[in-house]
């Protein structure tokens, strides 16, 4: 067994099919198949189910995965140390949610780009749940999420909070109670979003039921379907700030403890603290306050 042939064996597991996995590296089928029945051989188990439609991991595969992915990530992060000379430099992949990215990290990343040009920094937004599998999963090296996060794997700093808020258009009355609102439509991100999660937990300690509820892929969508009347959502309020105060939108304060909602970043306990992502780390620090007033 070696690396050549765990890497075949990752393709084929990752891509569910052996005639994928040769156009993928390029190869002929038959020594993709030779190379897997070797693997089997050797391991003495068998990997792979084979069917119609492809190839689906057993359960001896899927633990073979898991510990193959483990070796080359182990491989990459002794790359990482042994090439790292302590001057940021190379890929940084950082996630956040679209709402902190709009309006907290603007100045932040500019500011960093700025002090270290030699990074290739790159900014992914997503839900809370698609930053922290990321994070889990190394394909992001660190990633803003709402907190608090609970997970053995991740080490989390606080670094915002945010105050969240009802949205409603302006010609909408003051809210005296949850239910006011009852028959609106909720116009929230996808599943995953914390903010979509917090507000649907509040409906449900109220003992409501929206009426209908509506998902939008981005920040600017909602905001605009708000405006134009079409439902209510619940956003921080440095996001809408600009809106309201240009008599576009109407916000309504929300009770304890649904109104605070503390944004974290995380990075992985186990890998290696890149020299690029341990300055990142230490800007969140130093420009705390510029990210919490920023408003």
């Amino acid at each position: 067994m070696d690396l050549h042939t765990l890497k075949i064996f990752q393709t084929v597991a990752k891509l569910g099919s052996i005639s994928k996995a040769a156009r993928e590296l390029n190869y002929a089928q038959s020594n993709i198949t030779l190379k897997i029945q070797q693997l089997e051989t050797v391991l003495q188990t068998t990997l792979f189910y084979r069917h119609n439609r492809g190839t689906t991991l057993t359960a001896k595969g899927k633990l073979l995965l898991t510990n193959t992915e483990k070796i080359f990530h182990l491989i990459e992060e002794t790359n990482k140390v042994m090439k790292d000379d302590q001057t940021p430099k190379g890929p940084l992949i950082i996630g956040s949610m679209e709402t902190t990215a709009a309006v907290r990290l603007p100045e932040l990343l500019s500011k960093y780009h700025h002090n270290y040009p030699d990074v290739d920094l790159t900014l992914k937004t997503g839900p809370t749940e698609q930053n922290v599998q990321g994070v889990l999963r190394y394909e992001l090296d660190g990633a803003f999420v709402a907190g608090p996060i609970e997970h053995p794997e991740l080490v989390q700093k606080t670094v915002i909070e945010e105050e969240m808020v009802l949205v409603t258009d302006t010609i909408h009355p003051p809210l005296s109670s949850i239910k006011d609102i009852q028959t609106r439509t909720l116009l929230v991100f996808r599943t995953g979003c914390s903010y979509r999660a917090k507000l649907e937990q509040l409906f449900h300690q109220e003992g409501v039921t929206p009426n209908k509820i509506m998902e939008f892929g981005t920040l600017e969508a909602i905001i605009g379907c708000v405006s134009a009347g079409l439902g209510i959502s619940m956003l921080p309020y440095s996001v809408i700030e600009r809106q309201v105060q240009e008599g576009t939108l109407r916000h309504h304060l929300i009770p304890s403890p649904y109104g605070k909602v503390k944004t974290i970043f995380i990075h992985r306990k186990d890998t290696y603290l890149p020299t690029s992502l341990a300055k990142f780390i230490d800007m969140l620090s130093d420009e705390a306050g510029l990210l919490n007033n920023k408003r």
